[in-house]
């Protein structure tokens, strides 16, 4: 088990806690002019992770296919989470957004799981990794805003407006890569199907 590995697991063990923190850490007696702060930090330390597992991985040469599957996979499953976290609470986005991204992510490594035992590999895409970095600042944007909500500066109606345009715009754009991918690699789909 390698540095990366630990890396991309801290975002599995992380998505739980998200969860638990952002619905319950008031009732907890977590301040809430403190709670989007320790949210904030735990959504930091995972993109971080995102970034460096990768990058220590290909450095030292300990690019596994264990990895190639989990890394993917603890993305999904942590801003899944925070997403699916944001349809409660005060955000409250509707949950065809967070849909939106479930079905992207479902379609998607069914795909990549069927061709592949086709013996078909279907590479990652440039607009998955913008949909990735996209969803990552807009879960950082909803809980900066969080902060003057929270201090009484910003009204509960702009913050989940805002909240709503801005995930909305990543649910277009995540919607647009999937198809993007699929176009992208239609060839190689049909090809896997064929056999």
């Amino acid at each position: 088990m390698s540095l990366p590995f630990y890396l991309t697991f801290i975002r599995v063990v992380m998505s739980p806690i998200f969860l638990v923190l952002y619905l319950y850490g008031n009732s907890w007696g977590i301040s809430t002019l403190v709670l989007p702060c320790i949210l904030l930090v735990i959504v930091g330390i995972c993109e971080l992770s995102d970034f460096f597992d990768g990058f220590l991985a290909r450095r030292h040469n300990k690019v596994t296919d264990l990895g190639k599957v989990l890394d993917p996979m603890a993305d999904s499953i942590f801003r899944l989470t925070v997403f699916l976290s944001f349809t409660q609470g005060p955000v409250q986005l509707p949950l065809l957004i967070v849909l939106i991204f479930l079905l992207r992510e479902y379609v998607i490594t069914s795909l990549r799981t069927l061709c592949a035992l086709q013996g078909v590999a279907l590479a990652a895409r440039l607009t998955g990794k913008v949909k990735a970095v996209m969803q990552g600042i807009v879960a950082f944007f909803i809980l900066i805003l969080m902060i003057p909500y929270s201090r009484g500066c910003l009204e509960l109606e702009s913050f989940q407006l805002m909240s709503f345009y801005a995930a909305g715009i990543v649910a277009l754009y995540t919607f647009i890569s999937g198809a993007e991918y699929i176009v992208a690699n239609w060839k190689l789909i049909k090809k896997a199907f064929s056999h």
